[in-house]
This record gives structure tokens, C-alpha cells and sequence, in this order.
């Protein structure tokens, strides 16, 4: 099956905007200011800078939320309202508990949730209560993409899913949890097999620090809204780097060459690159079987292999097309796109 994740637009933001070389005379002055370019920014043999810091944190979750039925995007109030509910909870769950409050709820708090981030932090924290606002950073806005608010990161197949699993992945997933915790899962995670702390193998991938959870470390990288969503891209002539905030997963792109034989797997595949213009084109094999794309099961396994487009068309944008073909996981392609606005340094600060 193929998998296309297409224009993740500015899905990392660029941060610290371009990196100044020190002199001694630049030293004595103290640190330099970025300068916003003008145009495309390139680096010493022409290519497009791809460089920078990013961030794919959104409140847009990547399966569109039911009420949306196929509908590709928000309106401009819909847009706001979600993001105004967003700051208004924050400020809410972050405001200093009361001293004479009452004890809460037997079964702790089961009240509707009225957003995807609420609804996904009563998940992840239980009802009784989690990590709380000041150990997390999800973001703030929603996915804007060529002007447009939209309801999901998937845009296709038109409903906004992931596609259904064909019968083999799911015997796979089922094969898995049978003898360890789903590699995908959360750190801490419970539920799985009787031996399932009888040693290290049988523990999740991101409690081990093998790989952050979910797809934080990327091919492709999404977002996993809770913390830790900034990339770093570094970039000389015969490599690209990407730096994962989360575990620090460190990803290579090598210009040019060739794919390892079959049977060598990596934990984030094997990446070559070759420009195309201005657009750098990665293709990606060589997956492990223990590979997921989401932390809902979604898997990546290792007949996966994909395509990205990288492009800088101006200084405040990366657009990323991604296209996962994984004839052993999905029965049909799907597309998710996402937006990235750039950081300035102080952001970072």
C-alpha cells in the first residue's frame, strides 16, 4: 500500500533563523542577530538552506475528529474559537489550586471533553490526573496550509484516517503484544503481557530511550502533542542531519549512494538524498519490523519505503511531501500535510 504524507509545510518551525560565523571581532561585540534573507536562503555549492530549528507542535490532531465528516477545513471562526477554548483551558489548569477545594470525584474526572488536547490529556494522565500544563508544551494553533485552517494533518483519503491495517499487520500488532509491551507505547505503560517486566526487550520502545513515542523521531516526523516537538536540521554538502528533541534521535541523510543490502535494518531506515533542482528528494528503506507510525498501532514495517520532498520556497517555509509506500501494512494511501512558521531566536530563549 502507499502511504503519502504530502506538504508537511513548515511542520518543523525554523527557529534561529541563520547561523553566524564568530570573529574575533564579532565576539567582542557580543552574540549576533540573525538577519531575516531575502529569498531563498542558500548554502556555499547553491543548494537551498534547509537549515534551522523547528517545531511540528499544533492542536490539530492528525485523524479528523468525527464531527467533521469529511470536511478539509474550519472556517476562520471555527479556527478561533478552538484556539481562544485552548488558552482559556490552559490558563484555567494552570491558575494555583485552592486551598479549601474539595476532593475530587470517585473515579476522578469524567466530564466531557470539549477539545482534542483535553480529550488527550485525560487519556494519557488517567482520570485521576497526569502530568499537568507546566511539564508540557503541545502548541497552540491550528494547522494552517496555503492559507487554508484545516481539521486534520491526514487529508487523504477524504475522510481524514489513517486507512484500515490488512489482515497480516494486525496479526502482526497481535504477535507483538503477545511477548512485550506495543513498541509504540507511551513510557510506563502497562497492560501487556504477564512477563512484561521480566526484562528490557520486553519494555516499550521510548521507556528504553531506543526511540521517542510515537512517530517523534520520525520518518515521518508528527507531531506527538504533549512536549519535546523540536527538530534541528544541520547541513553541509554530502549530509543532512535531523536532531530530534525527544530522546534525541539523530537521523542522517547522505547525498548520493547507495542502500545497504536488504537484510540490514535500522531503527529510522536508511536515507539518501539527491537534489532535484531545488527540491531534495530522500528515499528511506531498510526498516525494523518493530517500526510504528502513530501510537495507536499504525505500523511501519519493514517492506515500508519512502519518499520525501524537501522545499525552502522562502525563509519562513519548509514544505515536506512524504509518500510511504508499505504493501505488508495499509490498504490504500493516505496524505497528511502540516504547516510551519518560523522562530526567531528569542523564541527559543
Amino acid at each position: 500500500m502507499r502511504i503519502r504524507l504530502s506538504r508537511l509545510i513548515g511542520c518543523f518551525v525554523a527557529a534561529a533563523a541563520v547561523a553566524w560565523l564568530a570573529t574575533g571581532d564579532a565576539a567582542a561585540q557580543g552574540p549576533a542577530r540573525a538577519a531575516k534573507p531575502a529569498g531563498i536562503a542558500r548554502t556555499a555549492d547553491g543548494h537551498p538552506d534547509l537549515q534551522g530549528t523547528f517545531n511540528v507542535a499544533t492542536i490539530t490532531p492528525v485523524d479528523r475528529p468525527a464531527e467533521f465528516g469529511n470536511r478539509l477545513t474550519l472556517t476562520a471562526d471555527e479556527a478561533k474559537a478552538m484556539e481562544q477554548y485552548e488558552v482559556q483551558r490552559n490558563e484555567k489548569d494552570r491558575a494555583p489550586s485552592a486551598a479549601d477545594r474539595t476532593a475530587p470525584p470517585v473515579g476522578g474526572d469524567k466530564s466531557p471533553t470539549k477539545s482534542y488536547l483535553e480529550g488527550l490529556f485525560r487519556g494519557g494522565g488517567g482520570v485521576v490526573g497526569g502530568y499537568n500544563l507546566i511539564w508540557i508544551n503541545p502548541g497552540d494553533r491550528v494547522l494552517t496550509v496555503d492559507g487554508q485552517m484545516r481539521t486534520s494533518i491526514i487529508v487523504d483519503p477524504v475522510d481524514g484516517h489513517v486507512p484500515a491495517m490488512k489482515a497480516e499487520a494486525r496479526k502482526r500488532n497481535a504477535a507483538f503484544q503477545a511477548r512485550q509491551v506495543s513498541p509504540d507505547a507511551a513510557e510506563g505503560a502497562a497492560g501487556g503481557p504477564s512477563g512484561q517486566y521480566d526484562g528490557p526487550e520486553a519494555r516499550p520502545l521510548a521507556e528504553r530511550c531506543l526511540l521517542g513515542f510515537s512517530s517523534t523521531s520520525g520518518p515521518p516526523t508528527l507531531p506527538n502533542y504533549f512536549y519535546n516537538n523540536l527538530k534541528q536540521i544541520v547541513q553541509s554538502g554530502n549530509t543532512i542531519m535531523i536532531l530530534n528533541e525527544m530522546v534525541h534521535d539523530v537521523r542522517y541523510i547522505r547525498i548520493g549512494g547507495k542502500h545497504p543490502p536488504a537484510y540490514i535494518k535500522k531503527w529510522l531506515g536508511d536515507s539518501i538524498g539527491r537534489w532535484e533542482g531545488d527540491t531534495l528528494v530522500v528515499e528511506t528503506t531498510n526498516f525494523r519490523d518493530e517500526g510504528w507510525l502513530d501510537v495507536r498501532g499504525n505500523p511501519l514495517t519493514t517492506t515500508g519505503k519512502m519518499i520525501e520532498r524537501f522545499r525552502r520556497p522562502t525563509y519562513g517555509s519548509l514544505e515536506i511531501d512524504v509518500t510511504i509506500d508499505d504493501p505488508k501494512a495499509y490498504t490504500e494511501s493516505f496524505t497528511v500535510r502540516v504547516d510551519q512558521r518560523i522562530m526567531l531566536d528569542t523564541e527559543l530563549i
